[in-house]
Parts: structure tokens; sequence; C-alpha cells
């Protein structure tokens, strides 16, 4: 891809992102087909008595852009997208910064950051890589129980 439709290409996906999504909260794009990832979203809406967490499917058009803009593929979702403070989170470090965000007793989490970075990814690219075979994957995105869909974006 030349210089010129790279920037083409960011300049529209940035088209996409609403102009109100101004970072005030965290944001987690995940894959809407996958069962592990879907659960995980519905745990964090249980988990965030605050409400802070807003959502949107790495399929939606919002999660496309933001991929593109991340430099995510968006042909294969082998990672959670996390946005907090307008800084971007992918793989293991994702997980992480979620549960720092939700505070006691989930931060806890934080001591995984004792292995070694290329350890972290490599875990995490394993279960990416077999989430579908092991927790099964859906022929669409489902349409999430009010709580989840309150909290969608995009």
């Amino acid at each position: 891809m030349s210089g010129q439709d790279h920037k083409a290409t960011t300049r529209d996906a940035d088209s996409r992102i609403p102009r109100d999504l101004d970072g005030s909260h965290p944001l987690i794009v995940f894959d809407g087909v996958c069962v592990l990832c879907s659960g995980f979203a519905r745990l964090v809406v249980r988990l965030d008595r605050e409400k802070h967490f807003r959502f949107a499917t790495a399929q939606s058009p919002l999660g496309q852009a933001l991929y593109r803009r991340h430099g995510l593929r968006t042909d294969f979702y082998e990672t959670n997208l996390v946005i907090i403070d307008g800084v971007a989170f992918t793989r293991m470090d994702s997980l992480l910064a979620v549960c720092d965000a939700l505070g006691w007793p989930w931060r806890a989490a934080r001591l995984i950051r004792l292995l070694p970075r290329r350890a972290r990814d490599r875990l995490y690219a394993w279960i990416a890589n077999n989430r579908y075979a092991w927790f099964g994957q859906k022929d669409r995105c489902e349409i999430p129980a009010r709580e989840l869909r309150e909290r969608i974006i995009g």
C-alpha cells in the first residue's frame, strides 16, 4: 500500500469514528461472534458497577475504523482493542488494562506483567488462535442483554 493509499484509508477510518467519542469512558472493542470475547464483555458489564466501560464489536463500522486506526487486522480479530484515556491496548495488555480499571481485586492481575512480554504475547496468541475451537463461534453478532446493549456504541 502506498503512503497516499494508507493516508486515504486512515482518513476514511477516522470519518467513521464519532466526534463524541471523547475518551471519557474506556472502550472495549471485541469480536462479536466469539463466545469467549462476548462472555468477557458480559463479565465486564457485571463487574463494572460504575458503568464506565463502553463497548463496540470489531465487526461494527466503529470497530473496523478503530482497528484500522491502530494498525490491526480487520479480517481476523486476534485481539481485543481497549482504549483507556486515549491509550490503546491490545493482546494481554488489553486484558490487564481492563482488570486495572476495574480496581481490586481484579487489579491483582498485574502480576501477569512479571512474565516477559514475549511469554505474555505467546500465551495470549495461543488462546486467541484456539478460542473458536474451545469456546465456539456464533454465525453473527448476537443481540446482547439489555445491560450490555445500553453500553454499546457505534
